[in-house]
């Protein structure tokens, strides 16, 4: 038998056959919620640890800083000091781990009532929500708050998993009624899709393989869910949206006349030779080319960084936006938006702050507090006059230069923007457009 030639698994040939085999494969951003010590860390532990994303030495390290009997697996993620000191998650930290089917992102985000704000910023782009209970404890207020952010901010997909099933001796009445009630709250929320999963993340039950001491639980383990969940269907293909980031003028022996809009792709679908129309000046145009980080590409959608090169020579600059003529996003300076406050100094009516949507920063004045929102009976305070830390409400904004929005429930990139000090350059706010009436 002829000897095969061996292959240089460095070869060009070779490297883009694995760059496509990863940007074919899926990827779906996690966002894990949940009340204090509900075991949130030590889930996304035994998820990198169980489907082999830990290195020998980073397991050895962990090993070693573990206080109890057993390896720690929350600190895989917890790794500030005052995290391993108290026993909690205070930042979002952020992990990366692959399995034949798909890559995932996965944002570990407090659970104490002071870092709201850091469970919104790991949600804001996440395909699928996380909330952990303790079977111990049920729903607590933290479960229901966090329930409450992730339909708020259109999480398309929740996964309830009961955690540490085995200190309740694996009691399925103790799973349904937890199940029940949580459904039961749901009901009230715009939850697409909920699923609930027993669960031990200390043990391993059920996480990444089937556990047998819940012979009476039929569904998935939560990886294989995680796996198979289908999250395509969630992006928007219809409205070509495409903000500006950077205009390309290498002036260049080799690109003497390149003019190219650097950006990414927020919603929709552009191809070569589309019409498109060019905000705020209104003039359209066609697509002449597109480029990628490899070369010119036939079509660009969401979430791709391409460069697209138009047919005709318009004023185009860093905030402008890229969408089709029958298709335009509002244009106004007044925004109605939902607001979660993030700084000390409580935000009040008359203040001015910094908005910036997409790659478009404009200066804005707080015009009205028309209420605030308790998350966990849904409340609405009508004589409510400041937004204290962590706080959400309604706000009304006028900007000194129009934006193009799109309601959030629409477009998650086009409809929501951050609020910025402009004395501090401090991020204090973050803010999403709900269904215009």
């Amino acid at each position: 038998m002829s000897e095969q030639s061996a292959v240089d698994v460095h070869s060009p040939a070779a490297e883009q056959a694995a760059e496509l085999a990863t940007a074919r494969k899926d990827i779906i951003r996690i966002a894990t919620a949940g009340s204090v010590d509900d075991g949130k860390s030590t889930l996304i532990g035994r998820l990198l640890y169980d489907s082999k994303a830990v290195y020998e030495d980073q397991y050895a390290a962990i090993e070693r800083a573990s206080k109890g009997d057993f390896v720690d697996l929350a600190l895989l993620t917890d790794g500030l000091r005052a995290e391993r000191e108290q026993g909690i998650t205070i930042d979002v930290a952020y992990r990366y781990f692959s399995t034949p089917r798909r890559t995932f992102v996965l944002a570990d985000t407090p659970g104490h009532v002071q870092y709201t704000r850091n469970m919104v910023t790991g949600a804001s782009t996440a395909d699928l929500a996380i909330v952990l209970v303790d079977a111990r404890k049920g729903m607590l207020e933290q479960s229901r708050r966090h329930a409450f952010l992730a339909s708020l901010l259109r999480v398309p997909h929740l996964v309830v998993a009961v955690n540490k099933m085995d200190l309740v001796d694996w009691s399925q009445e103790t799973f349904e009624a937890i199940s029940d009630e949580f459904s039961a709250f749901a009901a009230r929320l715009d939850v697409p899709d909920l699923t609930v999963v027993p669960i031990s993340a200390l043990h391993g039950d059920n996480v990444v393989t089937r556990s047998d001491r819940a012979p009476w639980y039929q569904g998935p383990s939560l990886l294989h869910h995680l796996e198979h969940v289908h999250v395509a269907c969630d992006r928007n293909l219809v409205d070509v949206r495409f903000p500006v980031q950077y205009v390309v003028r290498p002036q260049s022996d080799a690109f003497h006349d390149y003019r190219g809009y650097a950006g990414t792709v927020a919603s929709g679908v552009l191809r070569r030779g589309d019409e498109v129309q060019v905000l705020p000046s209104g003039l359209t145009t066609t697509v002449a080319g597109i480029d990628g980080p490899r070369g010119p590409v036939d079509e660009a959608f969401a979430p791709m960084a391409v460069t697209v090169r138009l047919a005709d020579d318009l004023d185009v600059s860093r905030g402008d936006l890229l969408c089709r003529p029958g298709n335009v996003p509002r244009v106004t300076q007044d925004l109605d938006a939902l607001v979660c406050w993030m700084a000390d100094e409580p935000l009040r009516p008359r203040q001015r702050l910094a908005v910036k949507h997409t790659t478009r920063t404009v200066r804005a004045v707080v015009k009205e507090l028309t209420y605030r929102l308790d998350v966990n009976t849904l409340h609405r305070d009508l004589e409510a006059d400041v937004l204290g830390l962590n706080d959400i409400g309604r706000v009304k904004l006028r900007t000194t230069q129009p934006l193009f929005v799109d309601d959030y429930d629409r477009n998650r990139v086009t409809g929501r923007f951050i609020l910025v000090d402009e004395a501090t350059n401090a991020t204090v706010g973050a803010g999403m457009l709900p269904p215009h009436r």
